[in-house]
């Protein structure tokens, strides 16, 4: 019996050890992750703070000696002799700290999950091909190769990433690669591409062409225009009204034909309005120095890793300090001695759908400007892990892309079917000239000329310089459109309803030293109607940028905290403007809602953290927003449709509180008033709460809980690696807030710039993570704190590698 009972154990064992050390299909083999010698274990690292130590690294393909000076942040002072060095060093420095994101972001964005995950990422692959991730960004990288100086700067960041990825044992790899068994490749100048591409993906790939072309079939024009304006009722412009032009401008293209177009899909939520950026730099009249100060803080989704990395870059001719992009050269928004530069997305009208006409099942051509065209064909191929591959063919017309044919379900459910995609991701472009120069910048005409190679995404560019200028170009590359051409779905027959070339590069919205002393941009309308040309008919809601330019404008003598402190600006706009128009349509409020109603009334209008009232009042105006347009702009789930703006419906309860949009056309013989919606929501908002936080108003009401913001690893979707992400941050703000931090969004990095002369630049930043991307890193998330706190560090800009501080605490030595 004992002779079974060991030869069943060892039986055990043995299929254990078997089981745990191969893939079972898409499931990886979680033997090596587990295993005391090669698993995540040995993934542990020691604070930099306490290593004190100087060390020699020997990195073939090195022109010269380069030195990695590191701060008890573990933030990277890369000391180069040449250009080559310098982008070599960043990439191994980076890839050091972040190879498993840099990597799983490029196979994200060229469509090869199903390579790390098996058959189940098949549609999210098939739909960024589909969309021309890929065909983007082998055209970007063109476009970059051109440059000899980007070209040296992407084949040597390459080389670097390569030489680390060249010193990895299986022991030695990130846990990720552990955790989903699989190995990392060699990188590549696509792989930068393609990481630059997905930010346009990120930023410039929304699109409401489907759901505002069936409000124009449903509604017809007038209330299509009515309901959806071209511009908002409250604005303040990021170029200010009245700012001179100093250019011709050119005369529009014919505009082409009303075209309804077809296309139906199953209704999908609206994009996230809450996702948002600042920045703004004060001139030397308003700040306390005489000099310039700047600041940044773009919002993105709050991710571990950070989505940015920070390093100092001195070679040269330069010597630039600020958030780089894991994945890509130089610094994206940062600081040399001379100059500082943020940026904000823009939100322009890139991205149009043409529906295509066939000439025949075949798909072989389509009709356009009268004649029959041929249709290009490219093979995707889909490596299935634990599979085998699975091909796709994707039809071009001379537009772009069909991204998904009528009988095909689209993927992200505001693609409209039969329809070909022209996006200005898609072209040749230059954004690596664009920093590789920004970073060398000295003063405003080499910002301008910078900024002149710029395509995609679009950015607001932020400048301050210490020849005490200030400017802000809205800048990118625009298609020259007719007006609102692009906000319905378009005629791809009709060769009027083409892109008629681009808006010249000096035409951009763009102001230098305004009268009012100060720039800034939120996302918000671009300038006012009076502006020639059209870059899009909507932006981001107003709140933001009207808050900002509101609390510049009075601002004086101002110091670095001044724009920290408007960085954490808690303020809620919205509620300014419609609270009191809410609860005086209450007319005969219940016990629980005069409690609510006396919450309300005494709120300072801040979304801090342990306020109750913003969990009452953004509840509350979310339920009636919804309450309002539900039963008119999401009648059908097969015909997506989207919302009027806050704006608007502000406007609406303001000015036509009678209005007919009021009523709920899906109850019968009834007409509901908006005094009822607004009793009727805001009793729900106080049911809901109380269910959502178990508990009566109180504490537990504390906004803070409610918004639940979570800095979620790569990974953890679903809570399932929520050991790996910082969750239920204690932090305020909201959608529509400065702090625009959101349950999953918010500022991505957080930088003030105080410019300085004879080398006195001083520079403060933080980002919501750490500079390493290893959960065993004491420096994986030790920068969240302060980032909470509304806080900034202190960034070390060195002047040269012979600089001493005591904030230094590794030196490493690169030799060829």
């Amino acid at each position: 019996m004992k002779f079974v009972k060991a030869l069943l154990s060892l039986a055990v064992t043995i299929f254990l050890c078997y089981a745990l050390n191969r893939n079972w299909g898409s499931i990886p083999a979680f033997g090596s992750f587990l295993s005391p010698f090669t698993g995540f274990w040995v993934n542990g690292e020691t604070p930099i703070s306490e290593t004190n130590s100087e060390s020699t690294l020997q990195i073939p393909g090195l022109l010269d000696e380069v030195s990695v000076q590191y701060d008890e942040l573990g933030i990277p002072h890369i000391f180069a002799n040449n250009d080559h060095d310098l982008y070599m060093a960043q990439g191994y420095v980076t890839a050091q700290d972040r190879l498993w994101q840099m990597e799983f972001q490029t196979h994200y964005a060229a469509g090869r999950l199903t390579e790390i995950v098996g058959e189940k990422a098949l549609e999210s692959d098939r739909y960024n091909r589909r969309m021309g991730s890929v065909y983007g960004a082998e055209k970007s990288l063109a476009g970059m190769m051109e440059d000899p100086k980007s070209k040296v700067s992407l084949e040597a960041y390459s080389d670097g990433v390569n030489a680390y990825i060249s010193q990895l044992k299986p022991r030695d790899f990130p846990v990720e690669y552990k955790l989903l068994g699989y190995a990392p490749e060699a990188w590549s100048p696509i792989k930068s591409a393609l990481f630059l591409k997905n930010m346009s993906f990120v930023l410039a790939s929304g699109t409401d062409d489907l759901r505002m072309t069936n409000i124009l079939r449903k509604y017809g024009r007038e209330v299509a225009e009515n309901l959806f304006p071209n511009y908002p009722f409250e604005e303040s412009p990021i170029i200010p009204t009245g700012t001179p032009r100093d250019f011709t401008p050119l005369p529009l293209p014919k505009a082409p034909a009303d075209f309804m177009g077809r296309g139906s899909v199953k209704a999908s939520e609206e994009r996230d309005k809450g996702i948002g950026s600042n920045n703004w730099a004060i001139g030397g009249a308003k700040s306390a120095t005489g000099l310039p100060i700047l600041a940044n803080d773009p919002h993105l989704t709050l991710s571990l890793p950070s989505i940015w990395y920070q390093a100092q870059l001195v070679g040269p001719d330069v010597n630039v300090y600020g958030a780089t992009m894991p994945g890509t050269p130089n610094v994206i928004s940062g600081f040399n001695r001379d100059v500082a530069w943020g940026v904000t997305n823009v939100g322009a009208d890139v991205v149009d759908w043409y529906e295509v006409k066939f000439k025949d099942a075949k798909m072989n051509e389509y009709w356009h400007d009268g004649q029959w065209k041929k249709i290009t064909k490219r093979i995707e191929t889909f490596k299935i892990k634990g599979g085998k591959d699975i091909q796709d063919t994707v039809l071009f017309t001379h537009h772009g892309p069909i991204v998904y044919l009528d009988n095909q379900k689209p993927f992200k459910e505001n693609i409209p079917t039969g329809h070909a995609l022209r996006w200005i991701a898609h072209d040749k472009s230059q954004e690596l000239t664009t920093f590789y120069q920004l970073n060398r910048a000295k003063n405003y005409d080499d910002y301008v000329k910078a900024l002149s190679f710029y395509a995609a995404p679009a950015q607001n560019f932020v400048f301050a310089s210490n020849q005490n200028d200030i400017a802000l170009w809205v800048n990118g590359k625009f298609p020259l459109k007719a007006h609102e051409q692009g906000k319905y779905t378009l005629d791809g027959t009709d060769k009027n309803a083409d892109w008629q070339g681009f808006i010249p590069h000096a035409h951009n919205p763009h102001v230098k030293n305004p009268v009012r002393g100060f720039v800034s941009s939120a996302n918000q309308s671009s300038t006012d109607p009076n502006y020639p040309y059209y870059i899009n008919w909507e932006f981001a809601p107003s709140e933001r940028g009207r808050r900002i330019n509101q609390r510049l404008t009075v601002m004086e003598k101002a110091t670095v905290d001044s724009l920290r402190t408007l960085q954490n600006d808690n303020y809620n706009l919205k509620a300014q403007g419609i609270l009191d128009n809410l609860i005086s349509l209450v007319k005969t409020p219940t016990a629980k809602q005069a409690e609510a109603i006396k919450v309300l009334k005494a709120w300072n209008k801040k979304n801090d953290p342990a306020e109750i009232a913003p969990t009452i009042f953004e509840t509350w105006s979310k339920l009636l927003y919804g309450a309002i347009w539900k039963d008119d702009f999401a009648y059908d789930e097969n015909i997506p449709m989207k919302y009027p703006s806050l704006d608007r419906t502000i406007e609406l309860i303001r000015k036509d509180p009678t209005s007919k949009w009021f009523d709920d056309i899906s109850t019968k013989n009834k007409v509901e008033t908006l005094d009822e919606l607004v009793s009727a929501t805001l009793s729900a908002s106080l049911d809901s709460l109380t269910i959502w936080r178990k508990a009566p108003m109180g504490a537990e009401w504390a906004w803070a809980k409610q918004k639940s913001t979570s800095i979620r690893h790569l990974l953890d979707r679903d809570g399932a690696l929520k050991a790996l992400s910082s969750v239920d941050v204690n932090i305020g703000g909201g959608t529509g807030i400065v702090n625009a931090t959101t349950e999953r969004t918010g500022p991505s990095w957080r930088m003030v710039i105080q410019l300085g002369k004879n080398n006195s630049v001083k520079g403060y930043g933080v980002i919501p993570g750490g500079q390493s991307g290893n959960p065993g890193s004491p420096h994986y998330a030790d920068m969240i704190e302060t980032w909470r706190e509304g806080k900034l560090n202190d960034l070390l800009f060195l002047q040269a590698k012979t600089d001493k501080s005591d904030r230094i605490k590794k030196v490493v030595k690169l030799t060829k």
